[in-house]
Order: C-alpha cells, then sequence, then structure tokens
C-alpha cells in the first residue's frame, strides 16, 4: 500500500508519536501527516479494486488504524475516516466512477447531525444548515452531511448528501477534553444543490456487490472507532514499562518495576486487554467469513460486532486510567503521554456507537426481543 517515495511505516508512526501535543494543541492534524495517510494508501484502502483500491478486509483495515493509534489516538480516529470507501459504496455506480476518476486516494469526512431538512429543486437537492462532529474535516476533498430529503409532504429516509469540500464551511469550535486533534469541528453549508444522485442512505445498500460492501456498514463504523481505544490502551502499558526501566524511586523503595502491586495490576491489565481485543477481532471473523456463504451476515453476528466494539472501548478506557495510577504523579503530568492516553481512551467511550444502549439491544436480541430500530 505504501508509496515508494514515502518514510518507512516505523518512522511516519514515530513522527506521529512524536507531534501529538502539536495535534492536540491547533486541534487538527496536521496536513503533511493526512498526506502521508494518502500516501500510505489509508484511503483508498476500503475503494473497491475495481476503481484502483485496495478493498482491504475489515480486520485488515482495523489492524492499520489500531496501529496509527499507538502512535497517537486522534491521527488513529482521522485515519479511520478512510471508512469512506464504504459509505461512499452506497452512491449511484456512475456517481462512484466519477469520483474515483479524480482521485482514489480521496479524503472523506463527513457531519451527519442533526439531519436537516433538503428541499427538492431543479437540479437536486438544496441543502443548508449545520452539522457538528465532523471529524478530519480539516484535510477533507469531499465532505457529506445528513439532510432529510422532501417532496411536498412526504418524509423520507436520512441521506447524506456529498459534495466538494471548498462549498461548506468549517467553523472551528472542537474545545474537548480528549481526542482534541481530531478536527471534530462544525460544517456548514448555504444553499447549496446536490444533485441526487450525489446522495446516499447512510448505512443503506452498497451499489458494489464485493465482499466488502456486503460487510455491515454501520458496524463497522463503529468498529473503525473502537479499535482507537484498543491502541491508545496498548500504548498507555508500554509507556508504563518504559517508565519503569528507567525509572529509580528518590526515596529508596522498590522501582516501579519491582512493586508487587504494579505488577499484579498490570498483569490484570494486559489480560483483560488482550481479551477484549481478541473478541473484537474474532467478532470479526465470524461476520466476515459468514459472507463466503451468505448475502449478508446474521442479525446475532452483528449484534457481537457492535457488542464487542463497544465492550473493547470500556475495557481500553478502564485499563489506560490503570496505567496512569500505577505510573503515579508521572502520569499526570502533560509531559508524559499517559496523561492525554486516558482522556483520549475515555473519549472514545463517549461516542454515540459505544453508548449504553448498545448493551440493551444486545441483551434484547438475547432474549428473542427486537433491537431499536438503526441497531443492525
Amino acid at each position: 500500500m505504501q508509496d515508494a517515495g514515502a518514510p518507512a511505516w516505523p518512522e511516519f508512526l514515530a513522527q506521529i508519536r512524536g507531534r501529538r501535543k502539536e495535534f492536540e494543541r491547533q486541534k487538527f492534524i496536521s496536513q503533511d501527516v493526512v498526506e502521508g495517510f494518502r500516501q500510505r494508501g489509508i484511503y483508498r484502502a476500503l475503494v473497491a479494486r475495481r476503481f484502483g483500491g485496495s478493498e482491504l478486509s475489515p480486520a485488515q483495515f482495523c489492524q492499520l488504524i489500531e496501529s496509527i493509534a499507538h502512535a497517537d489516538g486522534s491521527a488513529g480516529w482521522v485515519a479511520s475516516f478512510g471508512i469512506g470507501g464504504v459509505y461512499l459504496s452506497a452512491l449511484p455506480l456512475e456517481t462512484l466512477k466519477a469520483l474515483y476518476a479524480r482521485s482514489v486516494d480521496l479524503v472523506f469526512a463527513g457531519g451527519i447531525f442533526p439531519p436537516r431538512p433538503a428541499q427538492r429543486v431543479p437540479g437536486g437537492l438544496k441543502v443548508s444548515g449545520r452539522w457538528s462532529f465532523a471529524s478530519g474535516c480539516m484535510g477533507a476533498d469531499v465532505v457529506g452531511v445528513g439532510i432529510l430529503p422532501s417532496s411536498g409532504d412526504t418524509q423520507e429516509l436520512p441521506r447524506m448528501a456529498v459534495m466538494d469540500r471548498a462549498k461548506a464551511r468549517i467553523e472551528p469550535n472542537w474545545e474537548v477534553a480528549g481526542l482534541a486533534g481530531t478536527g471534530s469541528h462544525d460544517l456548514i453549508v448555504e444553499d447549496v444543490v446536490v444533485p441526487e444522485e450525489w446522495t446516499f442512505v447512510r448505512g443503506g445498500k452498497s451499489s458494489l456487490d464485493e465482499k466488502l460492501y456486503r460487510y455491515p456498514a454501520l458496524a463497522f463504523a463503529a468498529q473503525v472507532l473502537s479499535v482507537v481505544g484498543l491502541g491508545v490502551a496498548r500504548a498507555a502499558l508500554d509507556e508504563v514499562v518504559n517508565l519503569a526501566r528507567g525509572r529509580a524511586s528518590v526515596t529508596g523503595a522498590p522501582t516501579l518495576g519491582d512493586r508487587v502491586y504494579v505488577q499484579l495490576e498490570m498483569a490484570k491489565a494486559e489480560a483483560e486487554l488482550r481479551a477484549a481485543r481478541a473478541w473484537f477481532y474474532e467478532a470479526i471473523a465470524i461476520a466476515w467469513e459468514a459472507l463466503d456463504h451468505a448475502e449478508s451476515a446474521s442479525d446475532d453476528a452483528i449484534s457481537m460486532l457492535r457488542l464487542s466494539s463497544t465492550h473493547a472501548t470500556r475495557v481500553a478506557a478502564e485499563v489506560t486510567r490503570r496505567a496512569q495510577m500505577v505510573a503515579g504523579m508521572t502520569g499526570v503530568y502533560e509531559a508524559s503521554p499517559i496523561a492525554m492516553q486516558v482522556r483520549d481512551a475515555q473519549m472514545v467511550t463517549q461516542h454515540a456507537f459505544m453508548g449504553e444502549i448498545t448493551y440493551q439491544n444486545a441483551g434484547a436480541m438475547l432474549f428473542g426481543h427486537a433491537p431499536t430500530p438503526g441497531y443492525l
């Protein structure tokens, strides 16, 4: 996937790791890093081979995002929107051909909520409004915004309207505790007419028939975000081990790695993180393999994708916090990566995909009840 002229992947991740404070301070991932993602095929990773993309499997893409999140949570979160290749596959086939004729490495960002009314006019749908949480919008080539098309008194399913980034205005207002570098600012669009063929139902049926585009899109959208928490938690545990190697107690007490309570806590945290990660990827494997024999994954398999994703974020946040606890005062200083990692891991749990309603829906399905709309 990597461009021949790009620095090696480990070197690139090291650069990201060294610039974490830069991203947090400026509230977005710097454009040269976004270009680095582009060079390394992040944005073509989930684009169909027929258009020149890599068409990776869900597990392969999640592993890529996890490795970036290990370097920096915000960078991993922004890179995760390489999932745009799956979202956009719901556009009509001719639109996809036109889109990828421009470039197979297009950067997509979206502001979905709240969906805004869009009236049909000559030429398409007239789009106006403000949308929040447009992660990665500062570096995007194209953006999507949530709309509610209407014809007279008829209300339709919510859709996303896709347009060039230049047609939207960004209002920088991402003032948050964690994942500050994601640049999840507001998008503002004023009276832009979007042709109907440049809109799609988010999570709707793909126009493509390849296996990747039969994988459950909304569950995948949750996975590429939750895997950021796994990468951040792994980095926090690694940080404690590195800290223990180079730290002697000023009081003459045992070094951090020699303290029994630290050994116990780290072993428990290691086991819990590995278990959550194993289930996360196991659920992906089950759903992915099912698509070799069926048109779609079963409802139960999709529910396990959602439940394992939410579970992974909760475990990751708890493990990261425990890493900070055993690190002592060192872990509260801004100079320590752990302070940022705690904020980032906790922030992942706040996403709507990872809310308590996941447990409610998964639990309901275990007893044969229908989940709430949108869960599957």
